[in-house]
């Protein structure tokens, strides 16, 4: 599956490893940087949403998403895995929701950019989630720039993998190809964020942040995580 994401926001927050290990499965160990693990709540919009070997449908290849993620390392792999994702999309949601076993949900969301800075609302509507909403306005504040190997931007954002669980409880994992990110320092007002709350988690204070104008990811089928 391709897609390109435009106008993304990474917004990071620390978080105590223990208060994770409640809203993670056991099977994936959690990931630290210092001794401290990290939630990201990352909106943005896809573009040329489609699957491969098929061009991009019209009324189905564009839609806004956000989601809130965590790191995890499986066998020597580091990895993301997702507390949540949300789309105004439904063909979205139910695609991921089958292929890649993930907590997708439908969502309405606004995002419009007015002289560099990016205004974003999302307020989930699926019936089948916890209520979840986010509202804050961004954009870009520097240069661009690829994160320095063992550093904490690099540690964040450059994971090439993400897990998951089967029915079984089994181990999952699926390729994330793309190029270093894109990076640019970020300022970001955040006016309102319960995307931790839905999963019991807080997520107090300004977070670390960071944007990217484009990234183009190739997302390959899950299989069985294997030993590292």
């Amino acid at each position: 599956m391709f897609q390109s994401w435009r106008r993304l926001l990474f917004a990071h927050w620390p978080v105590a490893p223990e208060a994770l290990a409640a809203v993670v499965p056991p099977q994936l160990p959690i990931d630290t940087f210092e001794g401290r693990a990290w939630v990201a709540v990352t909106p943005f919009e896809v573009r040329g949403f489609r699957l491969r070997l098929t061009p991009p449908l019209p009324g189905v290849s564009s839609f806004t998403e956000i989601n809130v993620r965590t790191y995890v390392t499986v066998g020597g792999r580091p990895g993301i895995y997702f507390l949540s994702l949300d789309a105004d999309s439904r063909p979205a949601v139910a695609g991921a929701r089958r292929f890649f076993r993930v907590p997708y949900f439908l969502a309405s969301m606004k995002a419009a950019s007015d002289e560099g800075e990016i205004r974003f609302e999302s307020e989930r509507t699926a019936r089948d989630g916890p209520p979840a909403t986010f509202r804050a306005a961004y954009g870009p504040a520097g240069a661009r720039f690829t994160a320095a190997s063992g550093s904490l931007e690099h540690w964040l954002t450059e994971r090439y993998r993400l897990y998951t669980l089967d029915e079984r409880r089994r181990i999952l994992s699926g390729e994330i190809q793309h190029a270093p990110w894109p990076l640019q320092p970020a300022r970001a007002t955040v006016a309102e964020n319960t995307m931790g709350q839905q999963v019991g988690l807080d997520l107090p204070g300004e977070p670390l942040v960071h944007y990217a104008a484009r990234q183009d990811v190739t997302f390959w089928r899950l299989a069985p995580a294997g030993p590292g």
